[in-house]
């Protein structure tokens, strides 16, 4: 292959957090899936991000998490013969890198940063938005975008794959790019472009986004009887009390699934019914739960020939381990020379 013709490279991880949900799903995961046809793809488990937000972690729970998402990966359609999926932790170079980066990094980049702020403030450890604020966060979190840019620029990254509240991170992984390639004199480093994914509003059986800590998850995990209970119980509009007070579909949490997973036929059967108060509201939602449970079941039967084969989340993570490993030191060797370190 021309070097013309080579594919591009796409760098993304996701913190190990357990099973997956639809909205893990629809967000994210997809994506990858499509991205892997064209593009030369490491995805990764992002377990030192994990420790970013909270050090003590149980390291029998961590690894279990991180086995289920990986299960939840390779049955939505995540292929290794088509990309790399490895551990971040198992992967030196990461640190390594991150630690080279962290001695370029002014302190103001990492304090104005939007997305460790509403992080910070999401999980109670700041209240304002002033940068003092900041100083009451660990070394880690505050650098966390370092450590996120050594991820993506220890492979070279054309592109990364983020919602729109991630895209801060990949202009302060662009900004490190060009601040490394002027110190040093080296263009080692090519500056990723964001790549925006469409991200659909999921919404969780409460109505708000759907969430492992809202409790309101529909997990690709789930058994078909506890899809068509949690999703009979979802959210409607709450203008529709009783049967026969007429509704609006856009004020229905519900509908939003029926936008992603129906017919244009049937999106307009249940706008019109709604409206009108033709039909109730669990009839409405069997539309759309037959559609999610006809969608999760290819789902259902890959992740349970995965768990009936125990070794095969660490052969595919041992050998993806394996490829970005050789990668991640073909670029630490450009990096160690252009500072002026001995290579390994």
């Amino acid at each position: 292959m021309s070097a013309a013709a080579k594919p591009k490279v796409i760098v993304s991880g996701m913190r190990p957090t357990g099973r997956l949900h639809l909205g893990n799903l629809l967000g994210a995961l997809s994506n990858w899936i499509k991205l892997q046809a064209d593009y030369d793809c490491f995805f990764f488990v992002a377990d030192w991000h994990t420790l970013t937000t909270k050090a003590e972690q149980d390291e029998e729970s961590l690894r279990e998490r991180s086995r289920d998402m990986v299960i939840d990966w390779l049955a939505a359609g995540l292929d290794p013969a088509r990309a790399v999926l490895f551990r971040q932790s198992a992967i030196k170079e990461h640190a390594e890198l991150h630690l080279l980066l962290s001695m370029i990094i002014p302190t103001p980049w990492l304090l104005r940063n939007p997305t460790v702020k509403e992080q910070a403030r999401e999980l109670g450890l700041i209240e304002g938005d002033d940068e003092s604020e900041m100083t009451r966060i660990n070394f880690g979190h505050l650098g966390y975008p370092v450590l996120q840019s050594a991820d993506i620029l220890v492979y070279k990254a054309d592109a990364v794959p983020v919602g729109i509240d991630q895209a801060p991170h990949i202009e302060i992984t662009r900004e490190v790019a060009r601040r490394f390639n002027h110190l040093y004199r080296r263009e080692v480093f090519p500056e990723p472009r964001t790549l925006l994914t469409e991200v659909p509003k999921i919404p969780g059986t409460d109505g708000r986004k759907m969430s492992k800590s809202f409790n309101n998850a529909v997990y690709l995990s789930d058994s078909t009887e506890d899809v068509e209970k949690k999703l009979g119980r979802m959210m409607t509009d709450p203008r529709r009390v009783r049967r026969n007070d007429p509704g609006d579909p856009e004020d229905c949490p519900a509908f939003n699934l029926h936008k992603i997973f129906c017919t244009a036929d049937e999106i307009d059967f249940v706008t019109t019914n709604c409206r009108s108060a033709g039909i109730g509201c669990l009839d409405c939602k069997r539309i759309m739960i037959k559609h999610v449970v006809a969608f999760l079941e290819p789902i259902h039967a890959r992740r349970a020939e995965i768990e009936n084969d125990p070794d095969h989340v660490d052969a595919v993570l041992e050998q993806g381990n394996l490829c970005a490993r050789a990668a991640a030191q073909a670029t630490m060797a450009e990096v160690r020379e252009a500072v002026g370190l001995p290579r390994d």
